[in-house]
C-alpha cells in the first residue's frame, strides 16, 4: 500500500502540471473577461490559478465513486468528470474483461475494438499508444491512449482517453490521471479490508459473550419460572433484547444511548445471577446520549468489570458507569472494585501477547477499534493494581467524518 500512496505524488504533480497547460491554451480568450473582473473590483485570481482549482475540483468530485472499487456503477460515475479532467473527446474506464463505462461519442463502434488493445496492454502492463483508424468520417476519435489501473493484485483494467489527434500532452496527462485512479482503487481496497478487520473484531467479542454468558443467563431466568415468573418473563424480554443488539447485522456504528440500553440489560441478567452482589450506579448526562461510536465498543469493558468483581471474587461488587460532557468530547468511565490486574500483565494482553485471560479478547479489541476509528490518541486508559481494582477511561468524540449510526440498509463506514 506504501507503494499506491506514494504514487499520489506524481499524480498530484501531473495534474497541476495538466491545469497549467489547459490554462495556458485558453488564458488569452479570457483576458477580456479578466478586464471587466478587475473593473468589477473582483479579483478571482489568475486563469492558470482557476485551472488549477478546476482541475483539482474536478478530482475531488472523480474520488468518491473511485473509493467504492472498480464496479460498473463507480465506473460510470467517475468516468465523466474524468473525461472532464483530460479535455478528451471520449473516455472509457474498463476492467480485465469489458468496457464499464463509456463517457462521448464513438461508444457504438469503438468499445469492441477498444478492450482488444486492453488485453495487449494487459499483457505488457504499460501504457500505449496509437491511432484508431476509424474508418468513419464523422468519427472525432482519432487517437487513443491505453493506460493500466493497478491494484494490490496487479493490473485490474484500463483508463482509455480518445484525442482528435496524436498529442504527447495527452499520453503523458492520461498516464498520470491513471496512476491517481489506481491510488483510488488501492484505497477502496483498503477501506473493504478495514471493514472485513472490524466485522472480524465484532464476530469475536459476540463468539466471547455467546460461550458462558448466554448460558448463565438462561439458567437465571430459569431459577425464577417457578418461584418468581413475573420476573422470569421480564428477564425472558431482557435476554432477547440484549441478544438481539448484539448479534444484529447491520451498521458498525450505534449511539451512545443504545449502546447504554444494552449494557443496562446485561446488567439487569448479571443481577438475577449475582442478587445483591452486584450494585451498579449509572451517572449519564443526557447531552452526550446522540453520541456515535463503534457498536459493541462498552459492553465488553462492562462484562470485564463484572468478571473481576464478581466471578473472580466473593466480595460484593460496586461497578460505576459514567459519561460526561467535555466540550468536543464524550468521556466515558467503567469504574469496578474489584480484584484488579498486574498493570504488567494488562500490558501484555493489549498487545496481544495474553490470550488466555477473561480480558485476552475484550479490552485490546476494543482498544484496537478505538485507534482504527479515531487515531492512536484515542486508545483505552486504564488505571488498575493488584487488589486495587480497575477504571477504564474511553474518549469519544463527538463529530468525527464518516463516522454514523447506521440502520438496516443503511450504507457502511469507510476508514
Amino acid at each position: 500500500m506504501t507503494q499506491g500512496l506514494t504514487g499520489a505524488v506524481p499524480a498530484a504533480v501531473a495534474l497541476l502540471a495538466a491545469a497549467a497547460l489547459l490554462a495556458l491554451g485558453w488564458a488569452g480568450g479570457r483576458w477580456q473577461a479578466r478586464r471587466g473582473e478587475r473593473a468589477a473590483g473582483l479579483d478571482l485570481g489568475t486563469p492558470v490559478e482557476r485551472a488549477t482549482f478546476h482541475t483539482l475540483h474536478t478530482a475531488s468530485l472523480a474520488a468518491p465513486p473511485l473509493r467504492a472499487g472498480l464496479t460498473e456503477d463507480a465506473a460510470r460515475k467517475a468516468a465523466r468528470r474524468l473525461r472532464s479532467l483530460l479535455g478528451t473527446e471520449a473516455l472509457c474506464l474498463t476492467d480485465r474483461e469489458a468496457v464499464l463505462a463509456w463517457d462521448g461519442p464513438g461508444g457504438d463502434h469503438h468499445q469492441r475494438r477498444a478492450m482488444a488493445r486492453v488485453a495487449l496492454m494487459l499483457e505488457s502492463g504499460r501504457s500505449m499508444s496509437l491511432r484508431t483508424d476509424c474508418q468513419r468520417p464523422d468519427c472525432p476519435l482519432k487517437w487513443a491512449v491505453f493506460a493500466p489501473l493497478t491494484g494490490e493484485d496487479g493490473v485490474l483494467g484500463a483508463l482509455v482517453a480518445y484525442g482528435s489527434r496524436e498529442s504527447a500532452v495527452l499520453v503523458r496527462a492520461a498516464t498520470e490521471v491513471a496512476r491517481w485512479v489506481s491510488v483510488q482503487l488501492e484505497l477502496s481496497e483498503l477501506d473493504r479490508s478495514r471493514t472485513r478487520l472490524m466485522e472480524a473484531e465484532i464476530k469475536a467479542l459476540r463468539a466471547q459473550i455467546s460461550p458462558h454468558f448466554i448460558f448463565n443467563s438462561l439458567a437465571a431466568i430459569a431459577s425464577f419460572v417457578r418461584t418468581d415468573p413475573e420476573r422470569a418473563r421480564d428477564l425472558l424480554l431482557e435476554f432477547a433484547d440484549f441478544t438481539r443488539y448484539s448479534f444484529r447485522r447491520h451498521g458498525d456504528f450505534t449511539t451512545l444511548a443504545e449502546e447504554l440500553r444494552s449494557i443496562e440489560q446485561y446488567l439487569a441478567l448479571a443481577g438475577a445471577r449475582f442478587g445483591d452482589r452486584l450494585t451498579v450506579t449509572l451517572q449519564v448526562a443526557p447531552e452526550v446520549l446522540p453520541v456515535t461510536l463503534p457498536f459493541l465498543c462498552l459492553q465488553p469493558l462492562v462484562e470485564n468489570a463484572v468478571k473481576h468483581g464478581l466471578e473472580d471474587s466473593t466480595a460484593r461488587c460496586k461497578i460505576t458507569i459514567a459519561a460526561r460532557d467535555a466540550g468536543s468530547e464524550a468521556v466515558l468511565t467503567i469504574e469496578d472494585n474489584g480484584v484488579g490486574m498486574d498493570p504488567a500483565l494488562l500490558r501484555r494482553i493489549l498487545a496481544g501477547e495474553r490470550t488466555g485471560s477473561s480480558s485476552g479478547v475484550g479490552l485490546p479489541n476494543v482498544d484496537e477499534r478505538m485507534r482504527q476509528v479515531y487515531g492512536d490518541d484515542y486508545g483505552l486508559v486504564i488505571e488498575t493494581g493488584v487488589g486495587a481494582g480497575m477504571k477504564v477511561t474511553v474518549r469519544i468524540p463527538k463529530y468525527r467524518p464518516g463516522v454514523h449510526p447506521a440502520g438496516p440498509g443503511a450504507p457502511r463506514h469507510r476508514a
